[in-house]
This record gives structure tokens, C-alpha cells and sequence, in this order.
């Protein structure tokens, strides 16, 4: 069996990559490398750099390379981003997903594991957040995937056999233990990143946004997991694909830290101490946001390995001491 992995010179995508491989998996990789590194891809696995609006090569590569089954995660990320240029996100995640559907249906391909997001949800009624909660995005981002979901349940209902499971990932974090793939952003958003990015001289400082809230220390409370723990998740999934499956799971550790305890976590990691500047709350930011992940446990029998801050962190930190300048140390990008 060969599985296509979209997006697979990405961050989440690499580390998906090689747990396949490692898993004994045939895996054929696309991805537009306009965020990912190519160098970044196993060379065990087949690459074809290509965008997914590309239906009739995406058609030619699912043929010849004989996929049986999916896993995407090919899409923009940044929310802020999404708020200043909604049309690429609803170009390259929607109409992308779309492309990409088309291109299934056309090689007779039925099984797929997309990569959701907890931005569904938009600002939580309740906590920990459950696969029911109420899903209103605040942003296009999370509308982008929001609508995706939908399109899958649509094909799901009108297609005979085909089948999807959705993964809504919480705030991933962490790199390969072994501190051979990483994550490097351009920019970079993400505050574990920052956080040791500050720790390298990289940048003066760390931004947080909002101490007002009305948790212990003031700062948001996210629901931090590990990469290599979502990727986990995502070879159960393909597993339990079958030809009735039609399933959403949230991936979370189950609690959160706040902005501050992640700082002062790579601050003990690093033994650096980080320089903080506090600027005003973002808008539409809910003060916690935790998973419940009792369903992804209970069917698929997942746990997460990583679940404490500072092992998450010590990973992270070994690649970002390691590759200070990112993949662009690598011949190969």
C-alpha cells in the first residue's frame, strides 16, 4: 500500500512521514514547498513538488504511484494572516482540498485523514472542548477547515465507500526526538519557536499578548501536544479507516499551560533567561483552551507520550540549537 502525504515537506508533514516510513509504509509525498522543505522529506519516500490545484497531475501521481489512501495536511496556518489575506486560505485550503478530492475520485482513491484544526471551534462554550462543542470560527482560517469538514461529510453522504477521519489538532509543538527534523517557519509564529529563538539571540525579546486575563498568572492557557504524538494519531487513523468511517477527534494533551509557563519552561530548559514585552490582548483570544481527548482514546486507543511542558520543550530545544539557521544549513533545501 502506498499512502500520499500532501504537504509533506511541512513541519507536521515530515515528522508524518517518517513514522510511515519507519512503520514499514510506502509513502509518496506532494507538497508546492512554498512553506516546506524539501530537504525535510525521507529519501525513502517519492516526492513531486506540485500545488494541489493541479488536479490532472495530482491524478497522474495517484495512478502511477498506485495510492490506496490519503493523508492531508497540505494548508496555510497563520490565523493572523487569514485575517489580512482571507483569498489564499479559501484558494490553497478549500478550492486545494476540493483539487484534491477530484483527483480521489478520479484514480477510484476513498480513504483520506485530514488535518483539522481546534480554530473550528472559535471561542469554546466550554472546557475542555469536546468533538460536540459548537464549531464557529472567528477567523478564515478556521472557516477554511470548517469548510472542508463539510465537504468531506457531503462526499461521505453522496460517494459510495468513501471515507474520512478528521483530525482538529490543539496548539502542536515539540520536534523529532532524535533532533533530525524540526520546525522552522517563515515567519514564525508560534510561541515555544519564539520563546527559544529569543534563548539563540535571534530576537530581543518574546511579545506576549494580553496578562489581563482571568487565569492564575494573567496570561491565555493553551493545550500544548507533541508532533511525533499528532502523528501517532494520525497512523491509528489510517488503520481504522474503513469504507463507513466518518469521524472527527480532537487531539490535545487534555490541559494547558499559560504563555508564562511556557517561557519560564524554556528558560529552565535553555537555561537563558527571556526578556518579555507585554502588548495588548488579541482580539477573539478565549483565556483557556484545552481538548477533551477522551474520544481519540477510547476508539483508537491513542495516549499521548510527551506530557509534560518540559519534555515537549527539550525536544524542541535540541533542534533549534542544533539548526540555528533552520533547514537553510541543509544543501539539500
Amino acid at each position: 500500500m502506498t499512502i500520499l502525504v500532501t504537504g509533506g515537506a511541512g513541519y507536521i508533514g515530515s515528522h508524518c512521514v517518517r513514522q510511515l516510513i519507519d512503520s514499514g509504509q510506502k509513502v509518496c509525498v506532494i507538497d508546492n514547498l512554498s512553506r516546506g522543505h524539501r530537504c525535510a522529506v525521507p529519501a525513502q519516500a517519492s516526492f513531486f513538488q506540485l500545488d494541489l490545484l493541479e488536479t490532472e497531475a495530482l491524478t497522474d501521481i495517484m495512478k502511477s504511484q498506485r495510492i490506496e489512501k490519503v493523508i492531508h495536511f497540505a494548508a496555510l496556518a497563520y490565523v493572523g494572516e487569514s485575517v489580512a489575506e482571507p483569498l489564499p486560505y479559501y484558494t490553497n485550503n478549500t478550492a486545494g482540498t476540493i483539487s484534491l478530492l477530484r483527483a480521489m475520485r478520479q484514480s477510484r482513491v476513498s480513504q483520506i485523514v485530514f488535518s483539522s484544526s481546534c480554530a473550528t471551534y472559535g471561542i469554546p462554550v466550554q472546557i475542555p472542548v469536546t468533538e460536540a462543542s459548537p464549531q464557529r470560527p472567528i477567523n478564515p482560517y478556521g472557516w477554511s477547515k470548517l469548510f472542508i469538514e463539510q465537504i468531506l461529510k457531503d462526499c461521505a453522504h453522496s460517494y459510495p465507500n468513501f471515507s474520512f477521519i478528521g483530525l482538529r489538532y490543539f496548539n502542536v509543538a515539540g520536534c523529532s526526538e532524535d533532533g533530525s527534523l524540526g520546525e522552522d517557519h517563515r515567519p514564525e509564529t508560534h510561541l515555544i519557536p519564539n520563546c527559544l529563538n529569543t534563548a539563540l539571540g535571534k530576537q530581543t525579546q518574546v511579545t506576549v499578548l494580553g496578562n489581563d486575563y482571568p487565569t492564575a498568572d494573567g496570561t491565555c492557557i493553551r493545550d500544548y501536544i507533541h508532533v511525533d504524538d499528532i502523528c501517532a494519531a494520525h497512523l491509528l487513523a489510517l488503520d481504522a479507516l474503513t469504507t463507513e468511517s466518518q469521524k472527527f477527534y480532537n487531539i490535545g494533551l487534555g490541559n494547558g499551560f499559560s504563555v508564562l509557563d511556557v517561557i519560564k519552561t524554556a528558560e529552565q530548559v535553555t537555561g537563558v533567561e527571556i526578556p518579555i514585552e507585554y502588548q495588548p490582548r488579541r482580539p477573539g483570544d478565549p483565556p483557556v483552551l484545552a481538548a477533551s481527548n477522551e474520544k481519540i482514546t477510547r476508539e483508537l486507543g491513542w495516549s499521548p507520550k510527551y506530557t509534560s511542558l518540559e519534555a515537549i520543550i527539550q525536544t524542541a530545544w535540541n533542534w533549534f540549537r542544533d539548526h540555528p539557521q533552520g533547514y537553510q544549513t541543509e544543501t539539500s533545501d
